[in-house]
């Protein structure tokens, strides 16, 4: 019995690199939506930012489309993965904190889950990286070679 655990763990290991493109490619998604509203209406946003309070609503509006149009590219492509992750994960506290916290935890009620996870899964790929069916594994492998 624990020999086949060993031998199932070590062919799983095999596979260590799918979960961080399944990430990616989950948070490419994610994003899309997000920031393709945003492209097509960044005045709107800036102006729902104003109605929360933010500081510099247009100035925000900016850098929030910016970041998830960035980050949807960046992340299907796992090209700056490690860099990206961190603005997004900025905007994800924020998004947690202004806009779902109060509404709980439930994603059905618009509340925090998603952003959650998305947190999470950013900071895995911070951590961790984009594996090596990315961009960036292509560059270090071609930088190591040189």
């Amino acid at each position: 019995m624990i020999q086949l655990y060993f031998k199932i763990r070590d062919g799983l290991s095999n596979l260590k690199d799918v979960p961080p493109l399944l990430f990616r490619l989950l948070l490419a998604y994610g994003f899309y939506g997000p920031a393709t509203m945003k492209l097509s209406n960044v005045d709107g946003i800036a102006q729902w930012f104003a109605s929360m309070n933010y500081p510099f609503p247009t100035l925000n509006a900016y850098l929030a489309t910016a970041t998830e149009t960035s980050g949807f590219i960046l992340l299907f492509l796992g090209l700056a993965t490690r860099i990206i992750s961190i603005p997004l994960m900025f905007v994800m506290v924020i998004a947690i904190t202004t806009v779902h916290w109060s509404n709980g935890f439930q994603a059905g009620n618009n509340g925090y889950e998603i952003p959650l996870y998305y947190l999470a899964m950013l900071l895995s790929l911070l951590i961790s990286g984009p594996g090596k069916y990315s961009v960036d594994a292509l560059i270090e492998k071609f930088v190591k070679k040189n």
